[in-house]
């Protein structure tokens, strides 16, 4: 399968290239390499399959070049102010220089980390997202959006630090546990639901095909994905507007996640799930929406696995109190991405706590 190639345009344009074996392509790998310093940063689980073959790949196409890895922990609850230091502190000790290239290889806790190391280091450097896991192919690798969290919630320190370029290996898929190919697909319903209802229908045509990771399946629904994003964040770069819509169902399932304890209960996909049907229920309750869309949207993610209601022990006031910190919470009150049906999502300011509160306490 020939790779396709995706323009991210805008005032720091790169590509995504997606693709077969990519990350054996020492040639397309090296070529965002301005300088002589590299830091391939991965975690624990993609650093053994994958961390030479980038190694490897780097080394055969720069041989004059001064190569380092960084292996972390795994998951997000590795995605702290201490492991950002480990990465902050691995550049240092290579002696990066401003025209240093950060390659983030895994998934979007290694993607977020990386990409904010690099946003600090020296005030920018480089960075090219090798997303493994399909969350961060569809998602976190795309856009410049780079964080780490704090106890107080998710993705509340960070900074916007579009990558020099992405490139996804689907070969790597193969590997991915079946939970988490069912988190990244949450996203890639996120697509459909926000923008593209013609999407929805494919994939209520594919969804068989996607669970059983077929290659052509998965790739045509990365692509359109990744062309989503990469149109919504060309527009919108800072999410001063339209790229708010991304968010769709995160207000919900941030808070989801830092109230369970990161890592300790769903993972971030299957928490946007839950939290893509509370949007879209809360839609209907307000009267912008049938209720109709709402049944749909579930039962296409519970067709590919993924949970629709909150998980039992978590306290609606708890909840809550995690939105009211939330980065789109704004100064007159909650910010929620509702839809007027599926694939016309739009920001909604001042939604009633109380409507909030009560949809939480169902579940």
């Amino acid at each position: 399968m020939s790779a396709i190639k995706v323009e991210v345009g805008g005032p720091a344009p790169y590509a995504i290239h997606i693709g077969d074996a990519l990350l054996h392509d020492g040639v397309l790998l090296a070529e965002h390499l301005r300088g002589r310093h590299a830091l391939v940063v991965s975690d624990e689980h993609v650093s053994p399959p994958y961390g030479e073959a980038v190694m490897a790949a780097l080394r055969a196409s720069r041989p004059d070049a001064q190569l380092a890895t960084l292996v972390l922990p795994a998951g997000e609850s590795a995605k702290t102010f201490d492991n950002f230091t480990r990465v902050i502190s691995a550049l240092a000790e290579m002696g990066a220089t401003r025209d240093a290239c950060m390659y983030a290889l895994g998934g979007g806790v290694i993607g977020d980390m990386a990409g904010f190391a690099a946003a600090c280091w020296m005030r920018g450097i480089d960075c090219v997202q090798l997303p493994t896991s399909l969350l961060a192919m569809v998602d976190s690798s795309v856009g410049g959006k780079t964080a780490i969290d704090i106890p107080q919630g998710k993705n509340l320190v960070g900074a916007f630090h579009p990558p020099r370029a992405v490139v996804i290996d689907t070969t790597t898929l193969r590997t991915l546990p079946p939970r988490e190919l069912r988190a990244g697909l949450a996203e890639v319903v996120k697509y459909g639901a926000i923008v593209d209802g013609d999407f929805i229908d494919w994939l209520d045509v594919h969804a068989d095909a996607l669970l059983a990771m077929d290659a052509t399946a998965l790739s045509a629904a990365i692509a359109r994905s990744c062309a989503h994003k990469a149109a919504i964040t060309e527009r919108d770069p800072l999410e001063h507007g339209e790229r708010a819509l991304l968010n769709f169902g995160h207000t919900f399932a941030h808070a989801i996640e830092a109230e369970q304890g990161y890592g300790t209960g769903l993972n971030h996909g299957e928490a946007v799930a839950v939290g893509m049907v509370l949007a879209a229920r809360l839609s209907a309750r307000l009267g912008m929406a049938t209720p109709e869309d709402a049944t749909r949207l579930a039962a296409l993610l519970e067709r590919l696995g993924l949970p629709v209601r909150i998980p039992a022990g978590l306290d609606a006031d708890a909840l809550l109190a995690r939105m009211r910190l939330d980065k789109k919470a704004a100064a007159d009150g909650l910010r929620f991405i509702l839809w007027d049906g599926i694939g016309r999502a739009r920001i909604v300011a001042g939604v009633d706590e109380a409507a909030v509160t009560q949809l939480l306490r169902e579940g």
